[in-house]
């Protein structure tokens, strides 16, 4: 089987060439090469006690699954660490008679991020929340709540570190 021409030269001019690219909406140096990624703390004073822990596991786990960075809990060229400073829930969409027919839990996190390979840095909030019917109680939904605003913060966190801000 022949492969076509041109084929061939494309794919033989991008042989060899590992551009630092991911599906994720950003990009890393190639000259770094670790992530220092440190406890995250729960601040808010609420959430259930192992949510410390969960979401530093899945901040660890999402870089070491989608970069080539080795994950370390030492500093590295990259360093990331924060603490969680909100956990709370309020009513929303209002139904007639004064009652609310979705609870919102709404989790914040503070990130500090440091590339001391190209000396740039920030310290920024990352919020997301979802809602959940009035009907049930939070103890039934917390769990899953929990986990998929912690995946949807782990990801903000990675886009903003790897954007070229």
């Amino acid at each position: 089987m022949k492969i076509p021409t041109y084929i061939y030269l494309f794919l033989s001019l991008f042989y060899g060439c590992s551009p630092s690219i991911n599906f994720t909406g950003g990009s890393i140096d190639p000259s770094i090469k670790t992530i220092g990624i440190q406890s995250f703390f729960n601040q808010s004073g609420n959430g259930p006690p192992s949510i410390s822990l969960q979401l530093t596991e899945k901040i660890r786990s999402f870089y070491q699954n989608n970069t080539k960075l080795i994950v370390t809990k030492e500093s590295g060229d990259w360093n990331l660490e924060g603490k969680i400073t909100k956990y709370f829930i309020q009513p929303v969409a209002p139904q007639q008679g004064q009652t609310a027919g979705l609870n919102r839990l709404t989790i914040t996190v503070n990130a500090t991020f440091r590339d001391d390979i190209n000396n740039r840095k920030f310290t920024k909030d990352f919020t997301f929340f979802d809602d959940y019917s009035q009907s049930q109680s939070l103890a039934t939904v917390e769990n899953e709540k929990v986990d998929y605003i912690l995946n949807e913060i782990t990801l903000m966190i990675f886009n903003e570190t790897t954007s070229n801000w």
